[in-house]
């Protein structure tokens, strides 16, 4: 069994407030003996106003938030999972990266979120993050104490197939750090998630923001872990704090030999476009 933790935030406009708040969950996470902790997306600045935001985001080389959560693990020997920054990229564009630091404060892995929210919700909501964001380019796997972790971000939640390439490269954990829209939560954000984990057969670890924020959105909350049979161990509401929960690698291989389905996954075949016959 490895012990994680999954912190749930209500992330504002301020990076130096959000750093220390990562840092005390961090803290708290290692008292409470996790071996790892998850956090959501946008954990560094949640500000939906661009202009105000921009004089926030650095790179990261610079960016105080990935710095003060580094530093963090390195002292209380904790596996963290950074849920995203929003950083500058060389080309001036912005990145939404996920990243894996070890408990030396090393990164050991990065991901950039591939799949880029542009919607527009019933509610009269508008988001369109390629407006500013680059997506990625490549599906990323790290091995962990929790286990050979599975990287992704909120959006990519809707994309299965990013799941099958992430089970077909080893990956027993998943972990889609959020910030989903209240409405959609209520619809879609305990069903995707519990799909994923049943067609992988592999734990899932969803570390969401909560509440109504500083920029003035709502998001949902929620943070999950669900087991690899489809079942929630931990559902944390929707308050900010931290959930614990007991990660079982036993319980992969068992469902895997249940339920084969990694091992009958066959190539999808070219799809037939059969002609209708209809009636004159």
């Amino acid at each position: 069994m490895t012990r994680i933790a999954i912190v749930q935030t209500s992330t504002g406009i301020d990076p130096t407030a959000n750093a220390a708040h990562l840092a005390d969950a961090i803290a708290r996470a290692a008292a409470g003996g996790a071996r790892m902790a998850f956090t959501p997306e946008m954990s560094g600045l949640l500000d939906r106003d661009r202009t105000r935001a921009a004089a926030a985001i650095r790179t990261e080389a610079d960016d105080p938030v990935l710095a003060t959560v580094r530093e963090a693990a390195a002292r209380h020997g904790l596996w963290v999972h950074l849920g995203s920054l929003a950083l500058r990229r060389d080309d001036g564009r912005y990145a939404n990266r996920g990243f894996v630091i070890d408990s030396d404060g090393a990164v050991r892995a990065r991901y950039d979120k591939l799949h880029l929210f542009d919607v527009d919700l019933p509610t009269g909501e508008s988001w369109r993050e390629s407006a500013a964001y680059a997506p990625g380019d490549r599906a990323v796997v790290v091995d962990t104490p929790a286990g050979r972790l599975g990287l992704s971000i909120c959006y990519d939640l809707r994309f299965a197939d990013l799941y099958r390439a992430l089970s077909d490269a080893g990956a027993t954990i998943l972990s889609v750090p959020a910030a989903f829209t209240r409405p959609t939560g209520a619809a879609h954000w305990h069903v995707l998630l519990r799909a994923r984990a049943i067609e992988s057969a592999a734990w899932l670890v969803a570390a969401a923001q909560t509440g109504r924020h500083a920029d003035g959105r709502e998001t949902y909350g929620h943070s999950l872990a669900i087991d690899p049979w489809g079942q929630v161990a931990v559902d944390a509401g929707e308050e900010v704090g931290i959930t614990f929960a007991e990660v079982d690698p036993a319980a992969v291989a068992d469902v895997r030999a249940r339920i084969p389905v990694l091992a009958h996954r066959r190539a999808i075949p070219a799809v037939e476009q059969a002609r209708a016959i209809l009636p004159t």
